[in-house]
């Protein structure tokens, strides 16, 4: 068996291959499909200051080759998270990861340092797709200044891993990779849900309550891979990269790309134990191409 460990900054993985948040719960879910101590970390489901109701339904639309949702992050708030989450999960032998979003600076920053105090939470990811309540609704994470002040706002108040989930909705994805490493990210993963829409054509009206949601699925892997290169010649940071992958062989291309380590999203609700099915699959890649570590295909890409 190859190596199959991993970094991501301070943090170690024992094989590249995580959950994307929103797809697993908080992990416990899945417990009965797969040994969730098998997978290299697991990013929890979106976390927020305050308790959040998430979108009206119908939030959720199957598409060709894809899904679309607006869930709009619903959860409990980040003290229920910690006073009855974390005593579930904070015994997982796994790299146990909390999504974080927000709808101002300060918000992040206090969600951050509440979690920095859980002594097995060894990472956050931010989600800067939100939307800032200051500028007008206009998501953080669509230039570069917006991403920088979340980014050094968190920086602040958390001392670990931090790693920034960037939005494929922008001009140029490198540019806002290279603002928040400057700003002190020690990671970034991308890409977040392109945004898309699906209508009834028999009501005549969105099929989503909100109208627009986020697209996710095999239908946005080459956009997601295209982005994984260019951020991963861009930064210096490690990359994590997402985005359609299904299976053993769409993550190996992200890990060619320039990936250090990949997320598995939509494929989880297909087969709960794809992950570790995907990490088998980088194994026996690795022995049939003679590598000893995964370390050796990371960025491996001949031009």
């Amino acid at each position: 068996m190859a190596d199959l460990s991993v970094n991501i900054g301070k943090l170690q993985l024992k094989n590249p291959v995580m959950t994307a948040s929103g797809t697993f719960g908080y992990g416990l879910e899945f417990a009965d499909f797969v040994n969730l101590e098998d997978i290299g970390g697991i990013i929890v489901k979106g976390t927020t200051l305050k308790p959040r109701e998430g979108n009206p339904y119908p939030r959720m639309a199957e598409t060709p080759q894809g899904m679309l949702n607006c869930v709009g992050l619903q959860n409990k708030g980040v003290d229920y998270f910690c006073g009855h989450i974390y005593p579930q999960i904070k015994d997982i032998r796994t790299n146990m990861i909390v999504n974080v979003s927000g709808s101002c600076c300060e918000d992040y920053a206090e969600c951050a340092a509440r979690i920095n105090e859980l002594e097995r939470i060894p990472a956050i990811e931010l989600n800067i797709s939100c939307p800032n309540v200051k500028q007008g609704g206009m998501a953080f994470g669509v230039t570069a200044e917006g991403a920088s002040a979340v980014v050094k706002a968190v920086r602040k108040a958390y001392d670990k891993t931090l790693i920034v989930k960037l939005s494929p909705n922008v001009t140029n994805v490198a540019d806002i990779a290279r603002s928040v490493a400057d700003a002190g990210a020690d990671a970034v993963s991308l890409i977040n849900t392109l945004m898309g829409m699906a209508i009834d054509i028999e009501k005549r009206c969105p099929v989503l309550s909100i109208a627009t949601g986020g697209l996710s699925g095999p239908a946005v892997k080459p956009v997601a891979l295209r982005m994984v290169w260019q951020v991963a010649k861009a930064v210096k940071i490690p990359v994590v990269g997402l985005g359609g992958i299904m299976n053993a062989r769409d993550a190996i291309e992200f890990l060619l790309a320039g990936a250090s380590a990949i997320e598995i999203g939509t494929a989880n609700f297909i087969d709960p134990a794809v992950t570790v099915k995907v990490a088998r699959g980088i194994d026996e890649y690795l022995e049939r191409h003679g590598c000893r570590s995964v370390r050796e295909i990371i960025g491996a890409l001949g031009e």
